[in-house]
């Protein structure tokens, strides 16, 4: 059985409010601890709250969703607003999501299982790329493997672990490798990185991964001299 997520909502719009409660009360596993249409009250109640996350309007009178947002700090949350203006701040403020109001249920659903994802896999980290769909947080330990778009150099085909792709626009092999220099990605050739879990089997130029493409055959991956070294070593560790 899956835990019970609680969570806190703060929306100073009565109707908003009452509207994204009524969202969040039809998601299986979910409980909404308390509703908040005043954001003093929000920020006095919430710390002595038992709650996992918080779903935070932004642009409401005398307050900010993203100073409130600071002032909790260590709850995950996530905002929802009419504006886009403010997305950029928000992923600085390392929110689990992003929502434009009016909110779905679909998109609802898709942002608790972000939260539900960060709190079963404690530390995870959580990075904001420019994506071919506009900002996009990714788990860092979710992606298995790295491509250089053939398309343009530029940009980098992320392919996740549940075998879903993003284009992140603009992104260095190099800078990449950075971000993930904690987790267990190595790189093979000079245009590509992969998981270590997610090689199947290897030659000595070709590495099989786990992952699938288009046509439902293994993604494979070149390896190249000038990696070969480290990845064995890597590989056989």
């Amino acid at each position: 059985m899956a835990k019970i997520l609680k969570c806190a909502l703060l929306d100073d719009e009565l109707p908003g409010l009452a509207y994204l409660k009524l969202l969040c009360e039809q998601v299986p596993d979910l409980e909404v601890v308390k509703a908040f249409a005043d954001p003093s009250l929000f920020v006095a109640q919430i710390k002595n709250l038992e709650v996992d996350f918080c779903i935070i309007d932004i642009e409401m009178p005398h307050f900010n969703g993203l100073q409130i947002a600071n002032l909790i700090a260590g709850i995950p949350v996530i905002f929802a607003t009419a504006y886009r203006d403010y997305a950029p701040e928000a992923f600085d403020l390392n929110a689990v999501d992003y929502l434009r109001k009016p909110v779905s249920q679909e998109r609802l659903v898709q942002a608790i299982g972000k939260v539900r994802d960060k709190i079963q896999t404690p530390g995870t980290k959580l990075v904001a790329f420019n994506t071919q769909k506009g900002k996009t947080i990714l788990p860092l330990n979710q992606i298995a493997i790295i491509q250089t778009s053939q398309s343009d150099s530029r940009d980098k085909v992320v392919t996740l672990k549940d075998g879903s792709q993003v284009l992140i626009k603009n992104k260095s092999i190099s800078a990449l490798l950075a971000l993930l220099s904690q987790g267990e990605m190595i790189q093979v050739n000079k245009g590509e990185l992969v998981r270590l879990d997610q090689v199947h089997f290897f030659n000595h130029d070709e590495i099989t991964t786990h992952q699938t493409n288009e046509q439902g055959k293994p993604i494979t991956l070149t390896l190249g001299e000038k990696f070969r070294v480290e990845f064995m070593a890597r590989i056989q560790s």
